[in-house]
């Protein structure tokens, strides 16, 4: 069963949700055979990667909020991630654009790395105050996780996976997503947010059900074959 999710990589509440359906699956009898796949979302695809301006900056200009309720809602979601054992240090974030963090994304997923390199992201922005969008952070990032780093520096020089990227902003919008994170079990059921690894385990158990329905009920229509036996004309 494949469970898609369209994320930011400087969403917050993105890295939250990340830990709550991993919460989820710890629970999911099912966990095996689970195949996360990360699809990009740019809340901002215009944001200009500004190094020397806060995040309280940033969304007071963008949301036109005073720079206390900024202040206000990073300290909440820092309360959030806390209580799921993250550590969120919003004043050393940097504002950047995100879009090249998405197409290392999609490199990572070629080499089986996906997951591991949305955490170490997610890791480096929220925690760290590293800059996601400039190339020699994100090489550094990537040979972390195990990605050769020629083959990083030259996607990063280049346009590959640019269309994925878009493409995966395109999906979003037919499938509903208005915000993120935004998680599709089995293009069944949705969630839309950092819910409670509850109601991401109940999905889960649901879809899996469903599937697992659709299966056993599947008229197969008999011709002629060949197994590891032999061939069989029927």
């Amino acid at each position: 069963m494949q469970v898609e999710i369209w994320s930011d990589v400087m969403c917050p509440f993105c890295y939250i949700g990340k830990r709550k359906i991993e919460a989820a699956l710890e629970r999911f009898p099912h966990k095996n055979d689970v195949e996360i796949i990360w699809k990009s979302f740019q809340l901002n695809p215009d944001i200009k990667t500004e190094a020397n301006k806060s995040i309280n900056q940033y969304l007071a200009e963008a949301k036109g909020w005073t720079l206390q309720k900024a202040k206000e809602m990073n300290d909440h979601v820092t309360q959030m991630a806390k209580n799921e054992g993250l550590t969120y240090n919003m004043d050393k974030a940097v504002v950047a654009n995100s879009f090249d963090a998405h197409r290392l994304s999609h490199l990572a997923k070629k080499h089986g790395l996906q997951d591991k390199t949305e955490e170490r992201i997610f890791a480096a922005y929220f925690t760290e105050g590293k800059n996601t969008a400039d190339h020699d952070t994100l090489i550094a990032l990537a040979t972390e996780v195990g990605l050769d780093k020629t083959e990083v520096t030259n996607m990063l020089a280049g346009n590959e996976y640019a269309e994925d990227v878009h493409r995966d902003i395109y999906e979003a919008q037919q499938v509903g997503v208005r915000g993120v994170p935004f998680f599709v079990m089995g293009r069944k059921y949705a969630v839309s947010g950092a819910q409670d690894s509850e109601m991401f385990l109940q999905a889960l158990t649901q879809t899996w059900q469903e599937l697992e329905t659709e299966n056993k009920n599947m008229h197969t229509a008999e011709g002629a074959v060949c197994t590891p036996d032999g061939c069989d004309p029927a």
